[in-house]
């Protein structure tokens, strides 16, 4: 089945001008946001430098591996300064943001499109441990940081842009995009032809009753895969649609460059798989049981442990002396040891009666 990189083979000839945005193009900028732009945009909205001119400087970085998420993006960078479609983007107003002490990651990028309207993409987690605490953050906050950078990011894009807006974001990405439609104003909401959000993670409560999330629900376009884990966390209110990976199950499903795609449209399935409802109910009648504050102590207390082994990076969390790290400060720390074990033991019992209930 077709990939994103089928696509561009297939309809990259094609401008925005003549057949509009769809789906797959939401998804690729959302994939383009990963890709560090440091020193290569404009960090400010206004003039931008086209796709084509861009991506060829960026690919003769001698640190350009340092600047991608997987290899897959190498590919996509190529296959995007020879489209047609997407070659004369103007890219503009990068923002790129990793304060650790404010446990803050925050990144996006603008491309203003052949027929005159503005697409922000918003950058999902990375594999910053900061950019995994403030993902945990959301569980027990009503605003991240990231959220209310991804909200000052549109006022300022809206400020400079006067033309039709549409916003994306994969992953931690795609609930900023929503956040960011739902909080600012209603002059800016209606210039907002639509919000696409890949497989990002749901909100509180309090979210799903605000005034400016009502309103934005019916230019919300959510899309998770058949095994989703990060999309079904938290609360969403507006309709999501199920989509098919390569993967066979799992995390990995999360990946975009995993997600099947047909014409300009993504291909649909039915319903999300049972181990993707299974782990959804779980973890939701876990956190139904802990208060804000239970939540906020045990993601800090699992925190503090990773970083205190000195890890900077999820790929560094395994490492046997990072291990032996983690071992040590449990076995010197009761109090952490205590909370961990017992919201762990309560993750298990939750998993236990979501198992006994089906």
């Amino acid at each position: 089945m077709a990939d994103i990189l089928e696509y561009l083979r297939w309809r990259g000839d094609v401008p925005f001008s003549n057949m509009g945005v769809n789906p797959v193009d939401a998804l690729i900028f959302s994939t383009l946001s990963y890709v560090n732009f440091t020193d290569f945009l404009p960090q400010e909205p206004g003039e931008g430098i086209p796709l084509g001119e861009a991506v060829p400087r960026l690919l003769e970085a001698p640190d350009i591996q340092e600047r991608i998420r997987v290899k897959s993006d190498i590919p996509l960078l190529r296959a995007l300064a020879e489209s047609p479609r997407f070659a004369d983007a103007e890219l503009t107003f990068y923002q790129d943001v990793l304060l650790p002490r404010e446990q803050t990651q925050f990144a996006a990028l603008t491309a203003i499109l052949g027929d005159g309207s503005a697409f922000a993409a918003y950058r999902g987690t990375d594999h910053s441990l900061v950019g995994w605490k403030e993902d945990f953050n959301m569980c027990f906050q009503d605003a991240i940081p990231a959220q209310e950078l991804g909200l000052k990011y549109l006022l300022r894009l809206a400020g400079a842009f006067p033309g039709v807006l549409r916003l994306t974001g994969h992953s931690k990405g795609g609930n900023v995009a929503v956040y960011a439609a739902s909080l600012c104003t209603e002059a800016v909401q209606d210039r907002i032809a639509g919000v696409y959000n890949q497989d990002g993670p749901g909100f509180t409560e309090k979210m799903m009753k605000n005034p400016g999330y009502r309103r934005m629900v019916p230019k919300i376009h959510t899309y998770i895969p058949q095994s989703s884990l990060i999309g079904m966390l938290l609360e969403h209110d507006e309709p999501f649609t199920v989509i098919r990976s390569r993967q066979i199950g799992g995390v990995m499903q999360h990946d975009p460059y995993t997600w099947e795609v047909l014409g300009p449209d993504l291909v649909r399935a039915e319903q999300t798989t049972a181990d993707s409802q299974f782990i959804d109910r779980t973890i939701k009648t876990w956190l139904a049981g802990m208060t804000q504050e239970q939540r906020n102590a045990f993601f800090d207390s699992l925190y503090a442990l990773i970083t205190e082994a000195g890890a900077d990076y999820t790929n560094q969390l395994a490492q046997p002396k990072r291990l032996l790290a983690y071992v040590r400060t449990l076995s010197a720390d009761e109090e952490m040891r205590s909370l961990l074990f017992d919201q762990l033991t309560k993750l298990y019992r939750a998993a236990r009666q979501t198992q006994q209930g089906n």
